[in-house]
């Protein structure tokens, strides 16, 4: 039962390290001037995870304008280069490590917020008795103290590809093949098809090989890290059973 308690005190969210030290119970339940505190505080992290979340659509934003203004240069006309559409994906992949460093700092405060609702608010809205002083307020009082990220970089990285990014890539995968299979006339062979796919010294089937790996390193990093969201959501699902 000791490694269910101490599982217990993860975050909501992802990777928060269990803490090992606890607080003396005392027994203090909150007075007027307590919970008017931490309601304060509960706005401030809403606000803070509000901005972020901002934040996160900026970046989203760009990429979905740059792979516009990439596909408005190639399909200009028919004798338009597709590189443009090749390039973007760097200016894409730029921002999604813009937005998945972004996203980590945004974790923290809505994990936070939703640690008090959680844990403060929603038993006063239950009827429950007023929250004392244990578990659920070291939890917090600890990430003030000792602020850390609560989700890893490539885990952060794989949520904003499964909610945003995959849309985004996808669409200039098929915009990118589909301006070698139809301009400037329709392909009519595999020659011709890895032909128009070379660039400079670079062979087509070493484009088309090097478009495939990076397309399916985005999608192993997707499914991965949605495998290892759900197993650590069921064995928190599997603690809280426990109790």
């Amino acid at each position: 039962m000791g490694g269910a308690n101490a599982a217990r005190l993860e975050w909501m969210d992802d990777d928060h390290k269990d803490r090992q030290s606890q607080p003396e119970e005392t027994g203090r339940e909150f007075d007027n001037a307590a919970i008017g505190a931490l309601a304060h505080l509960y706005r401030g992290e809403v606000y803070r995870s509000t901005v972020w979340r901002t934040r996160l659509d900026t970046t989203t934003n760009w990429a979905v304008v740059t792979l516009g203004i990439a596909l408005s240069i190639s399909y200009a006309n028919p004798d338009a280069s597709p590189l443009p559409l090749l390039l973007v994906s760097i200016l894409i992949v730029m921002f999604l490590i813009l937005e998945s460093r972004r996203y980590r700092f945004f974790n923290v405060w809505r994990a936070r917020a939703r640690w008090i609702e959680t844990k403060f608010y929603a038993p006063l809205l239950l009827h429950s008795r007023q929250p004392g002083h244990n578990e659920w307020q070291h939890v917090l009082a600890n990430d003030y103290l000792t602020p850390e990220y609560h989700i890893g970089f490539w885990r952060a990285m794989g949520r904003r590809i499964r909610r945003n990014y995959m849309w985004i890539l996808s669409f200039q995968a098929v915009s990118y093949y589909g301006k070698i299979i139809i301009h400037p006339t329709p392909v009519e062979g595999f020659d011709q098809f890895f032909a128009r796919m070379a660039v400079g010294p670079i062979s087509g089937v070493g484009m088309f090989i090097a478009g495939v790996a990076f397309h399916a390193s985005w999608i192993a990093l997707a499914l991965f890290t949605r495998a290892l969201d759900k197993k650590k959501h069921a064995n928190r699902e599997g603690v809280a059973g426990m109790g």
